[in-house]
Protein backbone atom coordinates (compact mmCIF):
# COMPACT_ATOMS: atom_id res chain seq x y z
CA UNK A 1 0.00 0.00 0.00
CA UNK A 2 1.47 3.41 -0.93
CA UNK A 3 2.47 5.61 1.97
CA UNK A 4 4.36 8.82 2.68
CA UNK A 5 7.59 9.12 4.63
CA UNK A 6 7.63 12.23 6.83
CA UNK A 7 11.28 13.11 7.30
CA UNK A 8 11.88 15.15 10.44
CA UNK A 9 14.94 17.39 10.34
CA UNK A 10 15.18 20.68 12.24
CA UNK A 11 11.41 20.65 12.84
CA UNK A 12 11.16 18.64 16.04
CA UNK A 13 7.48 19.05 16.87
CA UNK A 14 4.08 17.80 15.71
CA UNK A 15 2.24 21.14 16.11
CA UNK A 16 2.07 23.43 13.06
CA UNK A 17 4.00 20.79 11.13
CA UNK A 18 3.02 21.26 7.49
CA UNK A 19 4.75 18.10 6.23
CA UNK A 20 3.03 15.87 8.78
CA UNK A 21 -0.37 17.46 8.21
CA UNK A 22 -0.17 17.18 4.43
CA UNK A 23 1.13 13.62 4.53
CA UNK A 24 -1.62 12.59 6.96
CA UNK A 25 -4.29 14.02 4.67
CA UNK A 26 -2.80 12.02 1.81
CA UNK A 27 -2.80 8.60 3.50
CA UNK A 28 -0.66 6.42 5.77
CA UNK A 29 2.60 7.88 7.07
CA UNK A 30 5.93 6.67 8.41
CA UNK A 31 7.64 9.24 10.64
CA UNK A 32 11.42 9.16 10.38
CA UNK A 33 14.39 11.00 11.85
CA UNK A 34 17.82 10.13 10.44
CA UNK A 35 21.01 10.58 12.47
CA UNK A 36 23.45 11.46 9.68
CA UNK A 37 27.10 10.71 10.56
CA UNK A 38 28.44 13.13 7.93
CA UNK A 39 26.49 16.07 9.36
CA UNK A 40 27.52 15.30 12.93
CA UNK A 41 31.16 15.06 11.82
CA UNK A 42 30.99 18.57 10.35
CA UNK A 43 33.11 21.32 11.94
CA UNK A 44 30.01 23.26 13.05
CA UNK A 45 28.47 20.33 14.99
CA UNK A 46 28.80 19.97 18.75
CA UNK A 47 27.85 17.49 21.44
CA UNK A 48 25.47 20.01 22.98
CA UNK A 49 23.55 20.22 19.67
CA UNK A 50 23.18 16.44 19.48
CA UNK A 51 21.98 16.08 23.06
CA UNK A 52 19.51 18.93 22.56
CA UNK A 53 18.18 17.09 19.49
CA UNK A 54 17.83 13.81 21.41
CA UNK A 55 15.91 15.56 24.18
CA UNK A 56 13.60 17.08 21.59
CA UNK A 57 13.15 13.77 19.76
CA UNK A 58 11.96 12.10 22.95
CA UNK A 59 9.09 14.56 23.15
CA UNK A 60 8.21 14.06 19.48
CA UNK A 61 8.24 10.31 20.11
CA UNK A 62 5.82 10.68 23.03
CA UNK A 63 3.54 13.00 21.03
CA UNK A 64 3.32 10.58 18.10
CA UNK A 65 2.81 7.63 20.44
CA UNK A 66 -0.20 9.46 21.91
CA UNK A 67 -1.59 9.60 18.36
CA UNK A 68 -1.17 5.86 17.95
CA UNK A 69 2.11 5.87 16.07
CA UNK A 70 5.78 6.39 16.67
CA UNK A 71 8.85 8.24 15.51
CA UNK A 72 11.55 5.96 14.11
CA UNK A 73 15.12 7.18 14.66
CA UNK A 74 17.58 5.55 12.25
CA UNK A 75 21.30 6.06 11.83
CA UNK A 76 22.96 6.40 8.41
CA UNK A 77 23.26 8.70 5.41
CA UNK A 78 19.87 9.77 4.12
CA UNK A 79 19.88 8.26 0.64
CA UNK A 80 21.19 4.97 2.04
CA UNK A 81 18.43 4.84 4.65
CA UNK A 82 15.76 5.78 2.12
CA UNK A 83 17.07 3.16 -0.31
CA UNK A 84 16.94 0.45 2.33
CA UNK A 85 13.43 1.49 3.37
CA UNK A 86 12.16 1.70 -0.20
CA UNK A 87 13.54 -1.77 -0.98
CA UNK A 88 11.82 -3.29 2.07
CA UNK A 89 8.53 -1.36 1.92
CA UNK A 90 8.16 0.87 -1.16
CA UNK A 91 6.78 4.36 -0.53
CA UNK A 92 5.66 6.83 -3.16
CA UNK A 93 6.21 10.19 -1.45
CA UNK A 94 8.70 11.90 0.83
CA UNK A 95 7.59 15.01 2.74
CA UNK A 96 9.77 17.33 4.82
CA UNK A 97 10.31 20.94 5.77
CA UNK A 98 12.77 23.11 3.87
CA UNK A 99 16.10 23.61 5.59
CA UNK A 100 18.53 26.47 5.04
CA UNK A 101 21.46 24.74 6.65
CA UNK A 102 25.17 24.34 6.10
CA UNK A 103 26.78 23.32 2.82
CA UNK A 104 26.62 19.64 3.74
CA UNK A 105 22.87 19.72 4.32
CA UNK A 106 22.42 21.61 1.04
CA UNK A 107 24.34 18.94 -0.89
CA UNK A 108 22.47 16.25 1.02
CA UNK A 109 19.12 17.68 -0.05
CA UNK A 110 20.26 17.80 -3.66
CA UNK A 111 21.25 14.13 -3.41
CA UNK A 112 17.84 13.28 -1.93
CA UNK A 113 16.12 15.08 -4.80
CA UNK A 114 18.16 13.07 -7.31
CA UNK A 115 17.35 9.82 -5.50
CA UNK A 116 13.63 10.62 -5.49
CA UNK A 117 13.62 11.37 -9.21
CA UNK A 118 15.43 8.12 -9.94
CA UNK A 119 12.98 6.10 -7.83
CA UNK A 120 9.83 7.91 -8.97
CA UNK A 121 9.15 9.15 -5.42
CA UNK A 122 7.35 12.46 -5.04
CA UNK A 123 9.61 14.82 -3.04
CA UNK A 124 7.76 17.72 -1.44
CA UNK A 125 9.16 20.35 0.91
CA UNK A 126 7.25 22.89 2.99
CA UNK A 127 8.34 26.30 4.27
CA UNK A 128 9.73 26.22 7.79
CA UNK A 129 10.36 29.96 8.21
CA UNK A 130 9.44 33.07 6.26
CA UNK A 131 12.19 32.17 3.78
CA UNK A 132 11.44 31.92 0.07
CA UNK A 133 13.06 29.31 -2.17
CA UNK A 134 14.24 30.65 -5.53
CA UNK A 135 13.32 34.24 -4.59
CA UNK A 136 13.54 36.33 -7.75
CA UNK A 137 13.23 39.81 -6.29
CA UNK A 138 14.20 40.85 -2.75
CA UNK A 139 11.51 43.52 -2.96
CA UNK A 140 8.86 40.79 -2.83
CA UNK A 141 10.19 39.27 0.37
CA UNK A 142 8.51 41.38 3.05
CA UNK A 143 5.00 40.74 1.75
CA UNK A 144 5.76 37.02 1.42
CA UNK A 145 6.96 36.95 5.05
CA UNK A 146 3.82 38.66 6.30
CA UNK A 147 1.64 36.26 4.34
CA UNK A 148 3.46 33.26 5.78
CA UNK A 149 3.31 34.29 9.43
CA UNK A 150 -0.37 35.28 9.13
CA UNK A 151 -1.50 31.85 7.93
CA UNK A 152 -3.33 29.82 10.60
CA UNK A 153 -1.16 27.48 12.63
CA UNK A 154 -1.84 23.85 11.82
CA UNK A 155 -3.29 21.74 14.64
CA UNK A 156 -1.93 18.33 15.55
CA UNK A 157 -3.44 15.90 13.01
CA UNK A 158 -6.23 13.98 14.72
CA UNK A 159 -6.59 10.93 12.49
CA UNK A 160 -3.17 9.81 11.34
CA UNK A 161 -2.64 6.29 10.03
CA UNK A 162 0.85 5.01 10.73
CA UNK A 163 3.10 2.57 8.91
CA UNK A 164 5.72 0.73 10.98
CA UNK A 165 9.39 0.57 10.12
CA UNK A 166 10.04 -2.75 8.32
CA UNK A 167 12.94 -3.60 10.62
CA UNK A 168 13.46 -3.48 14.37
CA UNK A 169 14.14 -0.09 15.91
CA UNK A 170 17.52 0.45 17.52
CA UNK A 171 18.68 3.12 19.93
CA UNK A 172 20.22 6.21 18.28
CA UNK A 173 24.03 6.29 18.41
CA UNK A 174 25.59 8.11 21.33
CA UNK A 175 27.73 11.20 20.93
CA UNK A 176 30.96 9.23 21.31
CA UNK A 177 30.00 6.90 18.45
CA UNK A 178 29.47 9.96 16.24
CA UNK A 179 32.91 11.27 17.15
CA UNK A 180 31.60 14.46 18.73
CA UNK A 181 34.23 16.17 20.90
CA UNK A 182 33.82 15.65 24.62
CA UNK A 183 32.40 18.37 26.81
CA UNK A 184 29.33 20.55 26.65
CA UNK A 185 27.96 23.51 28.60
CA UNK A 186 26.61 22.19 31.91
CA UNK A 187 24.12 25.05 32.19
CA UNK A 188 22.75 24.91 28.63
CA UNK A 189 19.02 24.98 27.94
CA UNK A 190 17.30 21.62 27.57
CA UNK A 191 15.53 20.57 24.39
CA UNK A 192 11.89 19.80 23.70
CA UNK A 193 8.60 21.53 23.14
CA UNK A 194 7.58 21.63 26.80
CA UNK A 195 10.57 23.82 27.60
CA UNK A 196 10.03 25.83 24.42
CA UNK A 197 6.46 26.72 25.36
CA UNK A 198 7.32 27.41 28.99
CA UNK A 199 10.13 29.73 27.93
CA UNK A 200 8.00 31.53 25.34
CA UNK A 201 5.01 32.12 27.60
CA UNK A 202 7.17 33.29 30.49
CA UNK A 203 8.77 35.80 28.16
CA UNK A 204 5.54 37.04 26.56
CA UNK A 205 3.72 37.49 29.86
CA UNK A 206 6.49 38.90 32.04
CA UNK A 207 10.12 39.03 30.93
CA UNK A 208 9.44 40.94 27.72
CA UNK A 209 8.84 44.08 29.77
CA UNK A 210 12.63 44.23 30.18
CA UNK A 211 13.40 43.43 26.54
CA UNK A 212 14.13 46.96 25.33
CA UNK A 213 17.39 47.99 26.93
CA UNK A 214 17.88 44.70 28.71
CA UNK A 215 18.98 42.70 25.68
CA UNK A 216 22.24 44.67 25.34
CA UNK A 217 23.40 44.10 28.90
CA UNK A 218 25.34 40.89 29.55
CA UNK A 219 23.95 41.00 33.09
CA UNK A 220 20.29 41.54 32.28
CA UNK A 221 20.05 39.78 28.91
CA UNK A 222 19.81 36.19 30.23
CA UNK A 223 16.34 37.01 31.56
CA UNK A 224 15.41 40.02 29.40
CA UNK A 225 15.92 38.08 26.15
CA UNK A 226 13.27 35.59 25.10
CA UNK A 227 15.73 32.63 25.14
CA UNK A 228 13.67 30.80 22.50
CA UNK A 229 16.41 30.90 19.84
CA UNK A 230 17.52 27.24 20.29
CA UNK A 231 13.88 26.10 20.10
CA UNK A 232 13.41 27.98 16.84
CA UNK A 233 16.72 26.70 15.48
CA UNK A 234 15.73 23.06 16.02
CA UNK A 235 12.04 23.55 15.31
CA UNK A 236 10.61 22.65 18.72
CA UNK A 237 8.27 25.56 18.08
CA UNK A 238 7.38 27.16 14.77
CA UNK A 239 8.11 30.75 13.81
CA UNK A 240 4.46 31.23 12.94
CA UNK A 241 3.40 30.10 16.41
CA UNK A 242 5.80 32.57 18.01
CA UNK A 243 4.75 35.53 15.86
CA UNK A 244 1.04 34.88 16.36
CA UNK A 245 1.35 34.29 20.10
CA UNK A 246 3.28 37.54 20.41
CA UNK A 247 0.73 39.52 18.45
CA UNK A 248 -2.08 38.05 20.55
CA UNK A 249 -0.25 39.11 23.70
CA UNK A 250 0.19 42.63 22.31
CA UNK A 251 -3.52 42.83 21.50
CA UNK A 252 -4.43 41.75 25.04
CA UNK A 253 -2.40 44.45 26.79
CA UNK A 254 -4.13 47.48 28.32
CA UNK A 255 -3.28 50.91 26.89
CA UNK A 256 -1.17 51.70 29.95
CA UNK A 257 1.26 48.80 29.31
CA UNK A 258 3.52 50.89 27.09
CA UNK A 259 6.80 49.31 28.22
CA UNK A 260 5.45 45.80 27.79
CA UNK A 261 4.06 46.59 24.35
CA UNK A 262 7.33 48.21 23.26
CA UNK A 263 9.27 45.12 24.30
CA UNK A 264 6.99 42.79 22.37
CA UNK A 265 7.07 44.99 19.27
CA UNK A 266 10.87 44.99 19.40
CA UNK A 267 10.78 41.20 19.69
CA UNK A 268 8.52 40.92 16.61
CA UNK A 269 11.03 43.05 14.76
CA UNK A 270 13.81 40.60 15.56
CA UNK A 271 11.69 37.67 14.42
CA UNK A 272 11.38 39.46 11.09
CA UNK A 273 15.13 39.99 10.91
CA UNK A 274 15.68 36.34 11.88
CA UNK A 275 14.18 35.34 8.52
CA UNK A 276 15.71 38.29 6.69
CA UNK A 277 19.19 36.95 7.46
CA UNK A 278 18.35 33.32 6.75
CA UNK A 279 17.09 34.46 3.35
CA UNK A 280 20.62 35.67 2.57
CA UNK A 281 22.10 32.19 2.95
CA UNK A 282 19.12 30.66 1.13
CA UNK A 283 19.78 32.97 -1.82
CA UNK A 284 23.56 32.55 -1.70
CA UNK A 285 24.71 29.28 -0.04
CA UNK A 286 28.37 30.20 -0.63
CA UNK A 287 28.10 32.70 2.22
CA UNK A 288 29.31 29.93 4.53
CA UNK A 289 32.57 29.44 2.69
CA UNK A 290 33.55 32.61 0.83
CA UNK A 291 33.31 36.36 1.20
CA UNK A 292 29.96 37.77 0.13
CA UNK A 293 31.80 40.60 -1.61
CA UNK A 294 34.61 38.93 -3.56
CA UNK A 295 36.53 42.17 -3.52
CA UNK A 296 37.49 41.32 0.08
CA UNK A 297 39.12 38.03 -0.87
CA UNK A 298 42.62 37.88 0.56
CA UNK A 299 41.98 40.59 3.14
CA UNK A 300 42.74 38.37 6.15
CA UNK A 301 43.13 34.80 4.89
CA UNK A 302 46.93 34.79 4.57
CA UNK A 303 47.44 36.49 7.96
CA UNK A 304 45.94 33.76 10.16
CA UNK A 305 47.59 33.87 13.57
CA UNK A 306 47.10 30.62 15.57
CA UNK A 307 48.28 32.27 18.79
CA UNK A 308 45.62 34.95 18.49
CA UNK A 309 42.93 32.36 17.87
CA UNK A 310 44.15 30.20 20.76
CA UNK A 311 43.96 33.18 23.12
CA UNK A 312 40.43 33.99 21.96
CA UNK A 313 39.03 30.45 22.08
CA UNK A 314 40.63 29.75 25.48
CA UNK A 315 39.27 32.99 26.93
CA UNK A 316 42.78 34.28 27.60
CA UNK A 317 42.91 37.49 25.56
CA UNK A 318 43.52 39.59 28.66
CA UNK A 319 40.50 41.80 27.94
CA UNK A 320 38.25 40.80 30.85
CA UNK A 321 34.88 41.29 29.15
CA UNK A 322 35.95 39.20 26.15
CA UNK A 323 37.27 36.39 28.34
CA UNK A 324 34.17 36.45 30.55
CA UNK A 325 31.97 36.09 27.46
CA UNK A 326 33.95 33.03 26.36
CA UNK A 327 33.61 31.59 29.87
CA UNK A 328 29.85 32.16 29.82
CA UNK A 329 29.57 30.46 26.45
CA UNK A 330 31.57 27.50 27.76
CA UNK A 331 29.16 27.12 30.69
CA UNK A 332 25.79 28.01 29.15
CA UNK A 333 26.01 27.79 25.34
CA UNK A 334 24.40 31.23 25.10
CA UNK A 335 25.39 34.88 24.95
CA UNK A 336 23.43 38.02 24.18
CA UNK A 337 23.70 39.64 20.77
CA UNK A 338 25.88 42.63 21.72
CA UNK A 339 28.48 40.43 23.36
CA UNK A 340 28.44 38.09 20.35
CA UNK A 341 29.04 41.09 18.12
CA UNK A 342 31.90 42.20 20.34
CA UNK A 343 33.53 38.74 20.20
CA UNK A 344 33.42 38.70 16.40
CA UNK A 345 34.64 42.29 16.21
CA UNK A 346 37.61 41.57 18.48
CA UNK A 347 38.46 38.52 16.38
CA UNK A 348 38.13 40.40 13.10
CA UNK A 349 39.92 43.66 13.91
CA UNK A 350 42.56 43.79 16.67
CA UNK A 351 43.24 40.04 16.35
CA UNK A 352 42.82 40.21 12.52
CA UNK A 353 41.38 36.69 12.21
CA UNK A 354 39.50 35.48 9.15
CA UNK A 355 35.80 35.00 9.89
CA UNK A 356 35.41 31.40 8.71
CA UNK A 357 37.51 29.49 11.32
CA UNK A 358 36.23 31.83 14.03
CA UNK A 359 32.70 31.16 12.79
CA UNK A 360 33.20 27.41 12.99
CA UNK A 361 34.39 27.70 16.58
CA UNK A 362 31.47 29.95 17.56
CA UNK A 363 28.97 27.66 15.80
CA UNK A 364 30.03 24.90 18.18
CA UNK A 365 29.74 27.22 21.18
CA UNK A 366 26.25 28.52 20.36
CA UNK A 367 23.49 26.10 21.30
CA UNK A 368 21.16 28.15 19.08
CA UNK A 369 23.46 27.94 16.05
CA UNK A 370 21.36 28.74 12.99
CA UNK A 371 23.53 28.66 9.83
CA UNK A 372 21.35 31.14 7.96
CA UNK A 373 21.84 33.75 10.65
CA UNK A 374 25.30 32.80 11.79
CA UNK A 375 27.28 33.07 8.54
CA UNK A 376 25.78 36.32 7.20
CA UNK A 377 26.33 37.86 10.61
CA UNK A 378 29.91 36.61 10.83
CA UNK A 379 30.62 38.33 7.53
CA UNK A 380 28.72 41.48 8.40
CA UNK A 381 30.61 41.95 11.67
CA UNK A 382 33.91 41.19 9.89
CA UNK A 383 33.29 43.80 7.20
CA UNK A 384 33.30 41.46 4.17
CA UNK A 385 29.74 42.04 2.95
CA UNK A 386 30.69 45.34 1.36
CA UNK A 387 27.25 46.80 2.13
CA UNK A 388 27.33 47.35 5.90
CA UNK A 389 29.20 50.04 7.78
CA UNK A 390 31.77 48.15 9.91
CA UNK A 391 31.01 48.12 13.63
CA UNK A 392 34.28 47.89 15.48
CA UNK A 393 33.69 47.26 19.17
CA UNK A 394 36.29 48.32 21.71
CA UNK A 395 36.16 45.65 24.46
CA UNK A 396 37.41 48.04 27.13
CA UNK A 397 34.79 50.67 26.27
CA UNK A 398 32.13 47.95 26.16
CA UNK A 399 33.17 46.88 29.67
CA UNK A 400 32.82 50.48 30.90
CA UNK A 401 29.40 50.79 29.22
CA UNK A 402 27.89 47.36 29.90
CA UNK A 403 29.63 46.14 33.07
CA UNK A 404 30.96 49.22 34.89
CA UNK A 405 31.02 47.53 38.29
CA UNK A 406 32.57 44.32 37.00
CA UNK A 407 29.70 42.09 38.18
CA UNK A 408 29.54 40.11 34.93
CA UNK A 409 33.30 39.78 34.63
CA UNK A 410 33.73 38.72 38.24
CA UNK A 411 30.94 36.19 38.01
CA UNK A 412 32.50 34.35 35.08
CA UNK A 413 36.19 34.94 35.87
CA UNK A 414 36.68 34.05 39.54
CA UNK A 415 40.27 35.31 39.58
CA UNK A 416 38.99 38.79 38.73
CA UNK A 417 37.29 38.92 42.15
CA UNK A 418 40.71 39.54 43.67
CA UNK A 419 41.53 42.40 41.29
CA UNK A 420 40.97 45.89 42.78
CA UNK A 421 38.39 48.11 41.10
CA UNK A 422 41.11 50.49 39.92
CA UNK A 423 42.49 47.75 37.65
CA UNK A 424 39.15 46.23 36.67
CA UNK A 425 39.27 47.09 32.95
CA UNK A 426 42.99 46.61 32.28
CA UNK A 427 44.24 44.19 34.95
CA UNK A 428 47.42 43.29 33.05
CA UNK A 429 48.72 46.79 33.78
CA UNK A 430 48.85 46.08 37.51
CA UNK A 431 52.36 46.31 39.00
CA UNK A 432 53.99 42.90 39.36
CA UNK A 433 54.19 43.33 43.13
CA UNK A 434 50.44 43.86 43.34
CA UNK A 435 49.78 40.88 41.10
CA UNK A 436 51.86 38.69 43.38
CA UNK A 437 49.85 39.89 46.37
CA UNK A 438 46.63 38.61 44.77
CA UNK A 439 47.59 35.02 45.56
CA UNK A 440 46.41 33.70 42.19
CA UNK A 441 46.62 29.93 41.69
CA UNK A 442 48.42 28.29 38.73
CA UNK A 443 46.34 28.84 35.61
CA UNK A 444 44.86 32.04 37.03
CA UNK A 445 47.76 34.25 36.03
CA UNK A 446 46.55 37.53 34.57
CA UNK A 447 46.85 37.19 30.78
CA UNK A 448 48.36 39.95 28.71
CA UNK A 449 46.56 40.93 25.47
CA UNK A 450 48.36 39.51 22.43
CA UNK A 451 48.28 42.92 20.72
CA UNK A 452 48.13 46.57 21.66
CA UNK A 453 44.39 47.19 21.29
CA UNK A 454 44.51 50.77 20.08
CA UNK A 455 47.32 50.26 17.58
CA UNK A 456 46.04 46.92 16.22
CA UNK A 457 42.53 48.30 15.79
CA UNK A 458 43.84 51.37 13.98
CA UNK A 459 45.87 49.24 11.56
CA UNK A 460 42.89 46.94 10.95
CA UNK A 461 40.59 49.87 10.29
CA UNK A 462 43.05 51.37 7.82
CA UNK A 463 43.41 48.08 5.95
CA UNK A 464 39.67 47.52 5.78
CA UNK A 465 38.81 51.04 4.65
CA UNK A 466 41.55 51.03 2.06
CA UNK A 467 39.91 47.97 0.53
CA UNK A 468 36.47 49.58 0.75
CA UNK A 469 37.77 52.64 -1.11
CA UNK A 470 39.10 50.60 -4.04
CA UNK A 471 37.07 51.64 -7.14
CA UNK A 472 36.49 48.03 -8.23
CA UNK A 473 35.25 47.09 -4.76
CA UNK A 474 32.90 50.07 -4.70
CA UNK A 475 31.61 49.26 -8.18
CA UNK A 476 30.50 45.78 -7.08
CA UNK A 477 28.48 47.03 -4.11
CA UNK A 478 25.16 47.91 -5.84
CA UNK A 479 24.62 44.36 -7.10
CA UNK A 480 25.04 42.99 -3.56
CA UNK A 481 22.63 45.59 -2.16
CA UNK A 482 20.09 44.65 -4.81
CA UNK A 483 20.30 40.94 -3.98
CA UNK A 484 20.70 41.00 -0.21
CA UNK A 485 19.98 44.47 1.14
CA UNK A 486 17.08 45.12 3.45
CA UNK A 487 14.04 46.99 2.19
CA UNK A 488 12.12 49.67 4.03
CA UNK A 489 9.21 48.07 5.80
CA UNK A 490 5.68 49.45 5.65
CA UNK A 491 4.12 49.43 9.14
CA UNK A 492 1.07 47.26 9.57
CA UNK A 493 -2.14 48.99 10.66
CA UNK A 494 -2.22 49.74 14.39
CA UNK A 495 -5.11 47.31 14.98
CA UNK A 496 -2.97 44.47 13.69
CA UNK A 497 0.01 45.02 15.99
CA UNK A 498 2.62 47.20 14.24
CA UNK A 499 6.00 45.72 13.51
CA UNK A 500 8.66 48.43 13.79
CA UNK A 501 11.83 48.04 11.78
CA UNK A 502 14.86 46.78 13.66
CA UNK A 503 18.14 48.62 13.55
CA UNK A 504 20.14 47.12 10.72
CA UNK A 505 23.57 45.92 11.70
CA UNK A 506 22.79 44.40 15.10
CA UNK A 507 23.96 40.85 15.63
CA UNK A 508 20.65 39.00 15.91
CA UNK A 509 21.97 35.56 16.69
CA UNK A 510 20.16 35.47 20.00
CA UNK A 511 16.65 36.56 20.95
Amino acid sequence: MPYTVVWFKRDLRVQDHAALTAAGARGPVLCLYIVEPSLWAAPDAARQHYHFVLESLREVYRALRALGGRLHVVGGEVTEVLGRLHAAAPFDALYAHEETGNALSFERDLAVARWCRAQGVAWREFAQFGVVRRLRDRGEWQARWETFVAQPCLPVPAALRFVPLPWADTAPPDADALGLPAGEPPLRQRGGRVEAMRTLMDFLQARSQQYRGGISSPLRAPTACSRISPYLAFGCISLREVVQATRLQIASLPPSATRHRAGLNAFISRLYWHCHFIQKLESEPELETRNLHRGYDGLREADWNPQHFAALSAGRTGWPLVDACVAMLRETGWLNFRMRAMLVSVAAYPLWLHWQPVGGWLARQFLDYEPGIHWPQMQMQSGTTGINVPRIYNPIKQAHDQDPDGRFVRHWLPWMRRVPDSWLFEPWRMPDSLQRDLGLRPGEEIPRPPVDLEQATRVARERLFARRADPMVRAAKPAIVDKHGSRRRTPRPRAKAPVPAAAAGQLKLAF
